[in-house]
């Protein structure tokens, strides 16, 4: 019974062995495709030249987030509602060769241009326009092209 025992364990240490043995050549093959053609220094200026880009990518990220910002400060600013109305002042002669053009910004900032045109003259008018109101009296025309300009 003791010699049985000893096999057995002589067959299971021999078993254990090859199933090392075994994980070990494959997990040697692994770290040699791994690392072909690398030596330690060339691995040490991998990793280095890595963290040089990602700091550059984090400075880069940061520039285009303050630019992002600037841009969409300016965009604000810029004309966002923009609206034309035609209309005849004078039903009695002509037709709708009069106009009136609301430009807006986010902020409710910009001027309404119309134009009264009759056969004997043409004016035209600029009405600043602050915060959506206009500090002089705005036509009918000019009241809708402004409601119809505003950014919603």
């Amino acid at each position: 019974m003791n010699i049985k025992l000893e096999i057995a364990f002589f067959v299971f240490a021999g078993i254990a062995i090859l199933v090392g043995t075994f994980w070990m050549v494959k997990t040697e093959k692994r770290l040699k495709k791994f690392f072909i053609g690398k030596k330690a220094n060339d691995l040490e200026d991998t990793i280095g030249v890595l963290e040089n880009d990602i700091a550059k990518l984090k400075s880069a990220k940061e520039k285009a987030e303050l630019e992002i910002t600037e841009i969409n400060k300016k965009l604000r600013k810029s004309i966002r509602g923009l609206e034309t109305v035609r209309f005849n002042p004078f039903p009695d002669q002509g037709s709708n060769q009069s106009f009136a053009i609301g430009m807006l910004n986010e902020d409710g900032d910009g001027v309404v241009v119309s134009s009264l045109y009759s056969r004997e003259r043409m004016s035209v008018f600029a009405k600043p326009i602050k915060n959506g109101k206009s500090e002089h009296e705005l036509t009918e025309e000019e009241e809708r092209v402004l409601k119809r300009a505003e950014i919603k």
